[in-house]
């Protein structure tokens, strides 16, 4: 059996299962009971990893042995880099409470790829989108509606999801849709609903029917959920489909995409990188800051000014002779 020798109150130091130590830990931290579900997820997938190589006493280099199996297993940088943040919470808390060596100190997650997972559509894209959904019937106003919002507002999935009637509001002479953003425990922040936005969500809202305050804001129409919340895989299911009816059907364009094409159209439309990150409610500037990088790099691409030399449709480039080129 996996375990650590530490000292328990009172008496003196033995060797405890890590199994209990892990249940410790778990119980032992103050964030909802999803992130205490990801935690006992990745903890159990170490121990798994520890029995299957019989390993019962794990050092710093066991961890490091850990990672790289992880990435050998094909798993994302995102994915590799929450089950070591996982790791490493754990031996951070022993240390502070149970006085053991920190094994885990130090060991950084799986380097990120520059750029993001998703992409976002094209302005073209995003006009045949929208003028593909017939709203004749409830099932066209709603994705109308649904789609709109998240393309014009940069809203995330769950934040849609959660949702309510009531969180529309007046303020200031303007319409506002408050959010329970990523993290949060309240509907502490908010998006402005344009006339464009907030026109066919009435829509969509009139021919329901149902506009009771804590109702949600976007519900199913199965035959068994019918009324209910949306979950997550159900809206991701309903853009995905609208994608694919247009024929964009890729892995990197999916309802996700709709909030990196907010941000970058507002970039494009051109609001500051301060009024961009207010819209995608980024924590660091940065984060915005990959978005403006990657538009000015279309637009300046050097690679359109080496066509051009190629193609003899450049005059003279500062002081370039033809015969040292190479």
């Amino acid at each position: 059996m996996t375990g650590l020798p530490v000292k328990v109150k009172g008496e003196l130091a033995r060797e405890l299962p890590l199994e209990e130590l892990l249940d410790n830990f778990i119980q032992a931290q103050d964030v909802k009971l999803s992130s205490r579900e990801s935690y006992r997820k990745g903890l159990k997938k170490f121990l798994e990893w520890l029995r299957a190589r019989g390993i019962t006493h794990p050092t710093q280099q066991t961890i490091l042995d850990y990672k790289e199996s992880l990435r050998e297993s094909g798993l994302s940088s995102f994915s590799i880099s929450s089950y070591i943040v996982t790791v490493r919470k754990f031996f951070n808390w022993l240390e502070a409470t149970r006085g053991l060596p920190n094994i885990a100190k130090g060991i950084k997650g799986a380097k990120r790829a520059r750029g993001f997972r998703k992409d976002p559509l094209t302005l073209g894209q995003v006009k045949e989108l929208l003028e593909s959904i017939d709203r004749a019937e409830l099932p066209g106003l709603r994705d109308y509606a649904l789609i709109n919002l998240f393309v014009r507002t940069g809203l995330r999935t769950i934040e849609g999801i959660r949702a309510n009637v009531e969180d529309i509001r007046q303020e200031g002479g303007e319409a506002l849709l408050w959010i329970q953003g990523k993290g949060r425990d309240d509907k502490d922040d908010f998006v402005l609903l344009t006339g464009e936005t907030l026109k066919p969500i009435y829509e969509y809202l009139q021919a329901r029917g149902d506009t009771k305050p804590e109702a949600p804001l976007f519900s199913s129409m199965s035959h068994r959920n019918g009324g209910a919340r949306l979950t997550t895989r159900t809206l991701r299911r309903i853009i995905k489909g609208r994608l694919q009816a247009i024929g964009i059907d890729s892995e990197r364009l999916t309802a996700h995409s709709l909030r990196h094409t907010a941000i970058t159209l507002s970039l494009k439309a051109g609001a500051t990188i301060q009024e961009a990150q207010a819209l995608a409610r980024h924590a660091n500037i940065n984060t915005t800051l990959i978005y403006s990088h990657n538009i000015d790099r279309i637009k300046q691409a050097p690679e359109r000014k080496i066509d051009a030399l190629i193609s003899g449709n450049i005059g003279n480039i500062g002081n370039i002779d033809n015969t040292e080129i190479g």
